[in-house]
């Protein structure tokens, strides 16, 4: 399986995952300030964009498609579920992600018995059934989810359904096999194992992740930096944008391409 990816800029390498339901168009506000600073390649995850689906709903076949399509060694920036593709890529091949930024991200975004910062698995569910009926209509509210309460929501809203629709829509096959690996993941006892710098970035008012996700995380990975962003919901990118490419430079280390 090859997906579809675009470099921009020149530099040390950045690698950047988009979220469920979107694709590549979703960074393009933040692009010019990152490929000033690096080699930037954008992935679309299987079955989102111009990428096939792959043949099976696993976090760990995701990621290695996107390693087939990533240089190498790299800075991996990933978004929400992008973020557990990341995850994922530096647990299995630690050789080729030297440092991960991770935008939103959960270890395990469905709430459990030892869990609660999370979204509970009824309302989960609720996605993956309404999905049957109205994919359309079912990633239209998961797009008004993710600005729900934040600054800016409004015209975040407008530009993730403009961006949106700037490239082929994700198959129905790429959002269902996204879903299923939302529900399934939980790479809780697998972060103490990544051997790279992680960093985290989260918006205050994510009614997706929760905040207290981020004391979960100070025990799960001490190391960890962890920023937020005041007034930002689960896309900070997007709604604040400057501040978010200010915690990545200085994550990723940026420098000025030569």
């Amino acid at each position: 399986m090859s997906l579809y990816r675009r470099q921009y800029g020149r530099g040390d390498h950045l690698v950047l995952v988009h979220g469920w339901g979107m694709n590549a168009a979703v960074w393009e506000p933040v692009l010019p300030a990152l490929s000033g600073r690096f080699r930037v390649t954008v992935v679309e995850l299987p079955g989102h964009g111009a990428s096939p689906a792959a043949t099976r709903a696993e976090l760990s076949a995701w990621a290695a498609a996107c390693l087939d399509a990533a240089p190498a060694p790299a800075h991996w920036v990933g978004w929400s579920l992008g973020g557990q593709v990341a995850l994922r890529a530096a647990l299995d091949r630690p050789d080729r992600v030297a440092g991960l930024s991770l935008i939103a991200t959960t270890p395990r975004f469905v709430q459990a018995a030892d869990w609660s910062c999370a979204m509970a698995e009824r309302t989960f569910q609720g996605f993956a059934d309404a999905l049957d009926d109205d994919a359309s209509a079912t990633l239209l509210r998961f797009l008004a989810l993710q600005v729900q309460g934040a600054e800016h929501a409004k015209d975040t809203l407008r530009l993730l359904r403009a961006e949106l629709a700037e490239r082929p829509p994700a198959s129905r096959t790429g959002l269902v096999q996204g879903l299923d690996i939302l529900l399934r993941t939980d790479l809780r006892g697998a972060l103490s194992h990544i051997a790279c710098p992680v960093h985290w970035l989260f918006g205050a008012r994510d009614t997706l992740v929760p905040r207290a996700l981020q004391a979960e995380l100070a025990t799960l990975l001490p190391a960890a930096v962890i920023d937020e962003i005041d007034g930002a919901g689960h896309a900070p990118f997007l709604s604040h944008p400057q501040a978010s490419v200010a915690a990545l430079l200085a994550a990723a280390g940026g420098k000025a391409a030569p």
